[in-house]
């Protein structure tokens, strides 16, 4: 199994889970994050005065897959959260040893 954590932009979130429902992905987290990559933020202006925005709003994707569904996930991701200008995002894989539905105690890939 493996974790996949996908930091997009926020209002490509619709667009990548239902790429994921489409391939059959039952169960996904998301999570309000902030951060910076490569841009390293912005200038806005409020009221007539200019200041620096560093953390810039983002959402994050947390989903375990099978190891075989793991290249169409990432390319689903990919394709849904594109817009091709920076700040688009990372996909991020790690490998998962276990997993348990804690209402029934099944563990595995049943557990997902």
């Amino acid at each position: 199994m493996k974790k996949i954590e996908a930091v997009i932009k926020p209002f490509r979130l619709n667009a990548v889970k239902d790429g994921l429902t489409a391939l059959g992905v039952q169960g996904m987290t998301i999570s309000e994050v902030r951060g910076f990559g490569r841009q390293k933020g912005h200038q806005e202006i409020y009221r007539g005065a200019e200041y620096e925005v560093d953390l810039i709003p983002k959402v994050k994707i947390e989903v375990v897959v099978e190891d075989e569904q793991l290249g169409q996930v990432m390319g689903a991701i990919q394709r849904n959260a594109q817009t091709g200008k920076i700040g688009d995002g990372k996909i991020f894989v790690s490998p998962i040893d276990d997993a348990m539905r804690i209402r029934t105690g099944e563990s595995g890939s049943n557990a997902l």
